[in-house]
């Protein structure tokens, strides 16, 4: 079951990517450790930018921040 549910990607607007990247890149920045394993000639390949390393962990799905969305007022 479980892995049905990791099967349906949640779609996500463009504002929340650029929501999700920014905050991990932050994380990133501040010291947080990486979730995926990069070797030091592709982490000098993108000068340790913590926003490239942001999306290629969005990328690989393994960001490990959700979204919270508002339900529809029903009438």
């Amino acid at each position: 079951m479980a892995k049905e549910k990791s099967a349906i990607a949640m779609v996500l607007t463009r504002y929340e990517k650029a929501r999700i990247i920014g905050s991990r890149s932050l994380q990133i920045a501040m010291g947080a450790p990486l979730q995926i394993k990069l070797s030091p000639e592709e982490l000098t390949k993108i000068k340790y930018s913590p926003i490239k390393l942001a999306i290629k962990e969005y990328d690989a799905g393994v960001i490990p921040i959700t979204i919270k969305r508002p339900k529809a007022k029903v009438r």
